[in-house]
């Protein structure tokens, strides 16, 4: 026993490095762009279990509560690699000016990540505790420079790192309950084209400067912000139950840089120039409920409802510190005006035998974007529908893999960018009119040791 809990010390350990390697890279696509990639099971079942299924250490996400179906230790380190793709065709773009915007489409804006998840749980005595480590939220996307878009985006890398120690007891034979807290790291990098030619033009009149090359911002912030999830898992009977979980919403005061290149010495009058900037956002809460059913040892039936409270999001605001004896730029303002999201997903899970396990299911996600006004090249978000397929092998008693495969079709959606005046947010950014054509693969594994 001894060895074993000595086994199962480095493993977390190794594991735990790895993870801290990987998510510096993470960050993907998603509806808004919360992430519901944290387990490789529940991805065969296009999450339709989500609350109530448990059944391995990723239910510490999901709903800590589903800690009390696991038994012994369990450790489950997993990866998703999420490949987007999200074209975009320009139709009539323009300058403040009425002239149409240089560039071509900017290319495949999708960019492949890999999303890592690490969960780890063990019971003494009677009280259940899990360790999970992942990325609920992140999005990237990356353009060609000169793209016509490119005075409103360039390159989004938006990563999280969330630590979400938990612990769960039963408070009858039926009923579980679970909570958790979350410390959460979040990394920002935003990067867009500068009219200089536009912005010299306002100041001087001078028609010549319309011909000037463009400038290059590129803003980099970073915060901490802490928060927590709860559950609870009723078991009907042994074949049936229900789970019910909520996570709250996190606050982040990112703070970073600002560097401009490119950049003449008229828009450094306007105050375009290097200084210290920040930003508030607040991510959103969450919850769901889930039912699962099993009609006998070989099928099992599930189902999920999920809601995202997108309509915090109002508006991606950077404020630029003051320099003295300089112009401070105005705040970098871009109107989300988002929506709540709502996720609805079914699935089932055949297991022919106790070693195998085969999974499917079908999921449709609203967009928390409201229309083309409010679309923006960072986060072309849309409606979707998931198509899922996932299977299980168990090696022995104490090892077995998973492995998921999801195909994403986005509905396509236009971009409405028009700005009404000078003092519009798009102004000096340009009238960006088109449309885009976007789906998502993902291709997950994970192992599941158990002591």
């Amino acid at each position: 026993m001894k060895s074993r809990s000595i086994l199962s010390h480095r493993l977390t350990v190794f594991f735990l490095a790895c993870l801290i390697a990987a998510f510096t890279q993470a960050a993907a696509h998603a509806s808004g762009f919360a992430l519901i990639e944290q387990s490789v099971s529940g991805l065969g079942n296009a999450y339709s279990g989500g609350a109530a299924a448990a059944e391995d250490a990723s239910t510490i996400f999901y709903n800590p509560a589903g800690l009390t179906r696991l038994q012994g230790t369990q450790i489950l380190p997993g990866a998703h690699v999420i490949i987007p793709s999200a074209k975009f065709s320009n139709d009539g773009s323009t300058r403040f000016t009425g002239a149409p915007l240089s560039g071509g489409n900017g290319g495949d804006g999708g960019v492949t990540k890999v999303i890592p998840n690490f969960y780890a749980s063990t019971q003494v005595g009677k009280v259940y505790f899990g360790l999970g480590v992942n990325a609920p939220f992140g999005l990237a996307t990356k353009y060609d420079s000169g793209w016509v878009g490119r005075y409103h985006a360039i390159e989004s890398d938006v990563l999280t790192i969330n630590i979400n120690p938990s612990i769960a007891f039963k408070a009858t034979d039926n009923l579980s309950i679970g909570a958790g807290l979350s410390a959460q790291y979040l990394k920002a990098k935003l990067s867009n084209a500068i009219d200089v030619g536009g912005i010299s033009f306002a100041r001087s009149r001078n028609p010549l400067a319309l011909s000037l090359s463009d400038g290059f911002v590129e803003l980099n912030g970073d915060s901490w912000g802490f928060g927590f999830n709860l559950g609870a898992l009723y078991e009907f009977s042994k074949d049936t139950r229900m789970g019910i979980s909520y996570r709250s919403r996190i606050k982040h005061k990112l703070e970073g840089d600002a560097d401009f290149s490119g950049t003449d010495a008229l828009a450094a009058a306007a105050g375009f120039f290097d200084r210290s900037v920040y930003a508030n956002i607040m991510l959103p809460d969450s919850a769901s409920v889930s039912f699962v059913h099993s009609f006998s040892p070989q099928w099992t039936v599930m189902a999920d409802f999920t809601w995202t409270n997108w309509s915090l999001f109002k508006e991606l605001r950077v404020q630029f510190d003051p320099v003295a004896g300089r112009t401070t730029a105005a705040d970098s303002v871009t109107t989300e005006n988002w929506r709540d999201n709502y996720r609805y997903s079914i699935g089932v899970s055949y297991m022919p035998d106790p070693k195998w396990t085969f999974r499917s299911g079908v999921a449709y996600d609203t967009a928390a974007v409201r229309n083309a006004e409010y679309r923006t090249p960072r986060i072309p978000d849309a409606d979707r529908i998931w198509l899922a397929l996932g299977a299980g092998y168990k090696l022995s008693d104490n090892f077995a893999v998973d492995l998921g495969y999801a195909h994403i079709f986005v509905k396509d959606s236009r971009i409405g960018k028009t700005a009404t005046g000078p003092t519009d947010e798009n102004f000096f950014r340009g009238n960006l009119h088109g449309s885009y054509d976007s789906h998502i693969n993902i291709i997950s594994a994970q192992a599941k040791i158990t002591f």
